[in-house]
């Protein structure tokens, strides 16, 4: 029983139709699956991913009218979107008009930028190669995002959630570098190296909470396999953690909780994955519900504003 890397980021914005041209247009990421928040359905759910929605690459929005996140720690700061090679980074920060430079962290060439609505993100260069490339995206194929990785964690206390990472989910504490003059602990899933299954934790004892909001991330998710799934579900419930219980989220099933420092995370399977209802070459074409919300399909699809 593992976690073997990341999931999916979820994050926020206030302005549905921008997010969608900027992540796909833009970014050149596919829209896998549209669907609604399952806890409030007037809200769009858009996954963005490569070409077939591999575990891994998804960043997601929730589509709410918030206003805009308040930053600080305890949060989640900065999410990475890994690609190929330091010839891909150069072709970005041209595509991106990008103000800040290429740079370092971690060893790794990395360009920090942003979203209309701040949300925080990097283009950070790792090795591993492409699961699936998306054939209609604006991007070149060898330029493509490839997946998440690493996501960067900001918080108080950091051996309180130094405890829960290597404690209660198993990460193997890697390696300690200095980001900005603090101390960043690098957490890996699954024993293997790779910006794919990294958390960078870093500490900032002396600011201010951050409040959530649109430009902001929501909740960071975590891979396992659905065989491992009750494990981790019996392991949550008798670790005294406060957590949801199982959640079948119909693509995958979850478990979420909090850490001290009021990070929300969630286990997510791989399987059974957004073929479930759609096929692969038809993906997040029209709006695709899990099985409960469907006789509420009228009355959902008319609170929804079109994102083209």
């Amino acid at each position: 029983m593992n976690l073997h890397g990341l999931h999916h980021v979820t994050a926020i914005t206030a302005r549905a139709r921008e997010n969608h041209d900027f992540y796909t247009r833009v970014l050149g990421m596919r829209l896998v699956k549209k669907t609604v928040n399952q806890d409030d359905v007037s809200a769009y759910h858009l996954f963005y991913a490569d070409g077939a929605g591999t575990p891994g690459t998804d960043l997601t929005f929730f589509d709410w009218p918030a206003a805009p996140e308040q930053r600080g720690t305890n949060s989640i700061a900065r999410t990475g979107l890994r690609v190929g090679s330091p010839e891909t980074l150069e072709w970005w920060h041209q595509r991106l008009r990008a103000t800040a430079p290429i740079s370092e962290r971690d060893g790794r060439p990395v360009l920090d930028f942003e979203d209309s609505e701040g949300q925080r993100l990097s283009l950070v260069v790792d090795d591993e190669p492409a699961a699936a490339v998306w054939e209609r995206s604006p991007v070149p194929p060898e330029h493509q995002i490839r997946g998440l990785g690493p996501v960067v964690l900001s918080v108080r206390k950091l051996a309180s959630t130094d405890r829960v990472l290597r404690e209660l989910l198993g990460l193997e504490l890697a390696r300690t570098y200095a980001w900005s003059g603090r101390e960043t602990n690098v957490y890996r899933c699954g024993g293997k190296d790779g910006a794919a299954r990294e958390i960078h934790v870093l500490a900032e004892q002396d600011a201010g909470a951050a409040r959530q909001g649109a430009g902001g991330v929501h909740h960071l998710a975590l891979r396992t396999k659905q065989s491992d799934y009750a494990a981790w579900a019996r392991r949550l419930a008798e670790s005294g953690v406060p957590n949801s219980g199982p959640v079948d989220r119909f693509w995958f099933r979850s478990l979420y909780f909090r850490d001290p420092n009021g990070i929300l995370f969630e286990i997510a399977t791989d399987e059974p994955g957004f073929s479930t209802d759609e096929s692969l070459d038809r993906l997040g074409e029209t709006l695709s519900l899990p099985p409960f919300l469907e006789p509420r399909r009228r009355e959902i699809e008319a609170g929804l504003k079109p994102l083209a």
